[in-house]
């Protein structure tokens, strides 16, 4: 597919942020991938890969990394954030004086802001005003297999169509597929969630309970998450898509998932933070449930799993009394 080049800044050198960071260089951009640590940059351009989190997959020609924020916003069109869900408000508040009227926005990080439950489209609303065009990349990717080229696929969501088709036109290629959509909302309820549930999944997993259990606790989680996106304003029918189902599945069904990790050593008997250390990066759910659960009471909607996550994580109810909890419930219909 044929497509104009553009200059892209990608700001947060982890692993999905350097494997988005690739694709966009293998597709003929100008890439810059920022640091918070200028050292992290100095070896991330002397080894031409970002060893610690994606060992031995070298960088395409285009792409650099720098430490430097300012100078990296000042020299791109499209300011892509890749960062935790706890650091989001405030990398917006640092690129807000940098911008000017030809950049475009938009993020692949998935979760809520603590303490107040917003969404990440809130946030930028909020910081950057509701001009800009914005979008959300989200699906279900790992970062390892994206910067090994194997196939893979993403929604672009915005509320302008163009901006949408033109990141989704950026992202895609013969290995890596990009579709366009317009619930930000769902979108980003879906990849927030999904991160809680993959927690009891691995948790599941973690007890021996099973396949049965897994499948289960997948398709409550659907349920679960549809509940409170529709609330939200989200449209039902995005949770059956990449960004719902398919992006829960994936994550709840491997192990390249922290989440699912986590859960399964909980499940173990192992202390939360002895494997959050082992893991040695981010653990969206461990935060995002609490917000998710908080979220959800605030508007009335009924998340067992998510309570219970919240449970194991926050309270320190053991994965055992969380299943007890699960199953005694009332029986009701499975439809409701």
């Amino acid at each position: 597919m044929s497509r104009p080049a553009q200059r892209f800044a990608v700001l947060g050198a982890g692993s999905w942020g350097t494997a988005l960071a690739m694709l966009l260089a293998d597709n003929g951009h100008r890439v810059t991938l920022w640091t918070h640590r200028p050292e992290q940059a100095d070896t991330l351009n002397r080894d031409r890969a970002n060893q610690r989190y994606l060992h031995g997959l070298g960088f395409p020609d285009g792409l650099s990394a720098s430490g430097d924020l300012e100078a990296t916003v000042n020299e791109a069109e499209v300011i892509l954030l890749v960062i935790p869900s706890h650091a989001f408000r405030e990398t917006l508040t640092r690129i807000k004086p940098l911008l000017n009227a030809g950049h475009k926005v938009c993020w692949a990080t998935k979760g809520l802001e603590p303490g107040s439950q917003k969404l990440l489209h809130q946030q930028v609303e909020e910081e950057l005003g509701s001009n800009i065009p914005m979008a959300v990349v989200s699906g279900p990717t790992f970062a390892r297999e994206v910067a090994q080229r194997l196939p893979g696929a993403v929604t672009v969501a915005s509320r302008n169509a163009d901006y949408a088709l033109e990141l989704a036109r950026a992202l895609h290629n013969d290995h890596f597929r990009a579709y366009t959509g317009e619930d930000i909302i769902g979108v980003e309820i879906g990849g927030a969630c999904k991160n809680v549930l993959a927690i009891a999944a691995g948790t599941a997993d973690g007890l021996g309970f099973g396949a049965n259990a897994r499948a289960a606790l997948i398709a409550r989680g659907v349920a679960e998450i549809m509940r409170l996106g529709v609330a939200l304003g989200a449209q039902h029918d995005t949770f059956m898509g990449l960004t719902g189902l398919g992006d829960l599945v994936l994550t709840c069904t491997d192990n390249q998932s922290r989440n699912r990790r986590l859960g399964i050593a909980l499940g173990q008997g192992r202390s939360k933070d002895d494997v959050v250390k082992e893991i040695g990066q981010v653990v969206e759910g461990i935060n995002t449930c609490k917000e998710v659960f908080a979220l959800a009471q605030r508007h009335n909607v009924d998340m067992p799993i998510t309570e219970q996550v919240y449970r194991v994580i926050h309270e320190d109810h053991t994965p055992t009394e969380a299943l007890h909890a699960l199953m005694e419930r009332a029986i009701r219909p499975e439809l409701d």
